[in-house]
C-alpha cells in the first residue's frame, strides 16, 4: 500500500481482532488526486487522479474516476478553503486529465464493494456536495464546473452541486448520466434530482438524457438547461475569467479575512470506542449500542474577536463540530452493526448559553459564520444517518440551546424526572439558536419539524425561552418524548434499548428515514429520501449486482442477462 492508502484504510486490533477502519482526516501534503492552489480571492481544485491511488486494493482509478478516498480529500479540501482561506469567492473545479473531466464513481471498485460500502460511499457523496451548495447559500462561497472533456455520472453530479457550469465547445467534450443503460442503476448521489429541482430539465429531456449512454455536446446540453455557458477553445478562457467575475460579485465573503489552520484530528481507537477531547463514544458490541458524550466546556470560551482568532481551530464551538463530525463519519463507516446510537451531553449548560450568545453576536464574524455553518453540516449529518439515534437527559446534562438540537435530531428523547429532588433534576433550555440557527435538510428548524409547523406550538415555545425547563414542563411542551422518574429511569431505558436492538435493522432504516422529515420536501430531503430507497434496494437487485447483473459485467465484453420483470 502506498502512504496515502495507509493514511484512510488502517488496521487495527480490537478485542483481539484485526479491523479495517477507514479515516477521514487528511492533509494537503497527503493528496493523491487533488490539487488545491489558491490565487487572491479564486481557489482552484485540479482533479488529477492518481489511478493507483485507490483506497482499497483490486481496482485502478481510470479515466479520472472516483472513489471514497477521492471524496474524502475533497471534504477536507473544501473545509479548508472555507477555515484557511477565507477571502476567497469562487472555486473552480478543473480537470488535470485531457479530454476526460471525471467519469465517476469507479465501477471496478462498486462491483467488488459490499452493499454496505457503496451506500456510505454515496452518502458520503452526497453530504459533501450538499455541503458545496449549503456555503454557497449561506456563506458566499460560489462555484463553477470548469468542464474541459467527458464529464460523466458522478462526475457530472460534482458539477451539478455547482453554482454554474461551462463546458468547452470542442466536439468532444459531454455531460453523461449513464448509470441506467451501462450499469442497471441509477444517478444516486442527486443526479436525477439536481436536474429536476435545481436545473429545471424537462423530465422528457431527462428522460432521454438518463437512457442514453452517449453524452450530450455542448450546443445542446445549454438548450436542455444541462450547463449554463459554452466556448470554442480559443475563447473558453475568457468565458472562465467572466463567469469568475459574475459570481465573484454575488459572495459575502470578506476580501481581506485571515485564515486559521485546521490542525489533525487524532481520536483514540480502541476496543472500547473513539475517543476525542470533547466527544467520547463508548461502544457496547453486545448490545449493540454506541454512547456519545458531548462535553461542554471545562473553561470560559472565548468572546472577543481577536481572542477567538487566536485560538482558532481550538476555538471550542469548532473544535466541538470537527470532533464531533469526526465520530459520526467514523461510526457510519467502520461500526455498521452498532444500531442504536445513544446521545448524551455533560457539564455546565450555562457554557453552552455563553457560546450561543456568542455565536449570536458575532455572527457576521467570518470565523463564526463558518463554524455555524459547519455545526449545521455536522448536525444535517446526523439527521440522515441510518441509526437509532436516542437522547437521554439525565442528571449531569446540558441540554441547553446548540446543544439541544442533537436531541432533537434524535428519534426519542427522554429525560429523567426527580418530582421530590428538583435541585439535583436535569432541565433543558431552549435559546434563539433553536429556531431556526441551525436548519435541518428540509429547511425548517428542528422545532417546525418536531411540531410539523404547527403554529400554536411554536408559539407556546418561544414563551418559555430562557427559562430551564424540568422534566414534567417538558414532557408537557412536548419537549421530550417519556419522563420516567429515578425509581423507573434505569428499568425503561434498558427495556426500550433491548427492544430497538431486537429489530430489524433494515425496518428500522427505512422507518427513521420516513418518519425524520415530516411534511414539506426540499431538494436535498428528497436526495436522501430517495438514496435509502434506490441504493438499498437496486444495489442488491440481480439485474445490477448479480452473477450476470450490468454492474458486473461492466467492461467484460459480456452483455448484462436481465430478470425482465417490473418489481
Amino acid at each position: 500500500m502506498n502512504a496515502m492508502t495507509e493514511t484512510l484504510l488502517f488496521t487495527q486490533m480490537l478485542d483481539g481482532e484485526a479491523r479495517e477502519l477507514v479515516r477521514f482526516s487528511t492533509h494537503p501534503d497527503q493528496y493523491q488526486h487533488w490539487t488545491l492552489s489558491v490565487d487572491g480571492d479564486v481557489a482552484r481544485l485540479l482533479l488529477n487522479i492518481n489511478e493507483d491511488g485507490g483506497i482499497k486494493p483490486g481496482y485502478k482509478l481510470k479515466l479520472n474516476s472516483y472513489d471514497l478516498g477521492v471524496d474524502i480529500e475533497l471534504h477536507d479540501a473544501l473545509n479548508r478553503i472555507r477555515f484557511e482561506h477565507p477571502a476567497v469567492k469562487v472555486v473552480v473545479f478543473e480537470s488535470g486529465k485531457e479530454k476526460i473531466w471525471c467519469s465517476g464513481a469507479n465501477i471496478y471498485m462498486l462491483g467488488l464493494s459490499t452493499h454496505g460500502w457503496k451506500v456510505n460511499f454515496c452518502k458520503f457523496t452526497n453530504e459533501t456536495r450538499n455541503g458545496l451548495e449549503d456555503s454557497s447559500r449561506h456563506d458566499g462561497l460560489k462555484s463553477i464546473a470548469s468542464v474541459t472533456g467527458a464529464c460523466a455520472g458522478g462526475g457530472y453530479e460534482l458539477a451539478l452541486a455547482c453554482d454554474r457550469i461551462i463546458m468547452v465547445d470542442d466536439r468532444s467534450s459531454t455531460v453523461s448520466l449513464p448509470e441506467v443503460p451501462l450499469l442497471g442503476v441509477l444517478p444516486g448521489t442527486g443526479g436525477l434530482t439536481r436536474l429536476s429541482d435545481k436545473r429545471k430539465v424537462r423530465r422528457d429531456l431527462a428522460d432521454i438524457f438518463c437512457t442514453t449512454a452517449e453524452g450530450v455536446r455542448a450546443d445542446r446540453a445549454k438548450d436542455w438547461k444541462l450547463i449554463d455557458a459554452h466556448a470554442k477553445p480559443q475563447q473558453f478562457s475568457a468565458l472562465l475569467t467572466s463567469e469568475i467575475d459574475a459570481l465573484r460579485q454575488t459572495s459575502c465573503r470578506e476580501a481581506n479575512a485571515q485564515g486559521i489552520a485546521l490542525t489533525a484530528i487524532k481520536p483514540l481507537i480502541d476496543a472500547s470506542g473513539y475517543h476525542y477531547s470533547l466527544v467520547d463514544v463508548q461502544i457496547d458490541r453486545t448490545s449493540r449500542i454506541a454512547t456519545f458524550t458531548v462535553n461542554a466546556p471545562a473553561t470560559e470560551i472565548e468572546s472577543l474577536l481577536d481572542a477567538i482568532v487566536a485560538a482558532g481551530a481550538n476555538w471550542y464551538p469548532l473544535k466541538l463540530q470537527r470532533e464531533l463530525d469526526d465520530a459520526i463519519l467514523n461510526l457510519r463507516s467502520n461500526e455498521a452493526e452498532i444500531g442504536t446510537w445513544v446521545i448524551k451531553t455533560a457539564g455546565d449548560a450555562a457554557q453552552i448559553l455563553k457560546m450561543d450568545e456568542i455565536l449570536t453576536l458575532h455572527a457576521e464574524h467570518w470565523l463564526v459564520k463558518e463554524t455555524t455553518g459547519a455545526l449545521r453540516r455536522t448536525l444535517a449529518r446526523l439527521d440522515v444517518t441510518s441509526r437509532s439515534l436516542i437522547a437521554l437527559i439525565d442528571s449531569g446534562s446540558c441540554f441547553a440551546g446548540s446543544f439541544f438540537e442533537l436531541a432533537l435530531a434524535c428519534d426519542r428523547i427522554y429525560m429523567l424526572d426527580l418530582p421530590d429532588a428538583p435541585e439535583l433534576a436535569p432541565t433543558l433550555q431552549l435559546t434563539a439558536a433553536n429556531f431556526g440557527r441551525f436548519p435541518a435538510v428540509n429547511g425548517l428548524s428542528r422545532l417546525q419539524t418536531r411540531f410539523c409547523e404547527d403554529a400554536q406550538s411554536m408559539a407556546e415555545l418561544e414563551k418559555v425561552v430562557g427559562t430551564a425547563l424540568h422534566a414534567a414542563q417538558a414532557l408537557a411542551l412536548g419537549l421530550v418524548t417519556v419522563a420516567p422518574d429515578d425509581i423507573d429511569w434505569e428499568g425503561e431505558i434498558r427495556i426500550m434499548l433491548e427492544e430497538r436492538a431486537s429489530m430489524s435493522p433494515d425496518a428500522m432504516t427505512g422507518l427513521e428515514a420516513s418518519l425524520r422529515f415530516p411534511g414539506r420536501e426540499t431538494m436535498e430531503t428528497r436526495i436522501f429520501a430517495r438514496l435509502s430507497a434506490w441504493q438499498n434496494w437496486i444495489f442488491i437487485r440481480p439485474n445490477a449486482v448479480g452473477e450476470d447483473g450490468a454492474l458486473k459485467l461492466f467492461g467484460s465484453g459480456k452483455k448484462a442477462k436481465f430478470d425482465w420483470k417490473r418489481i
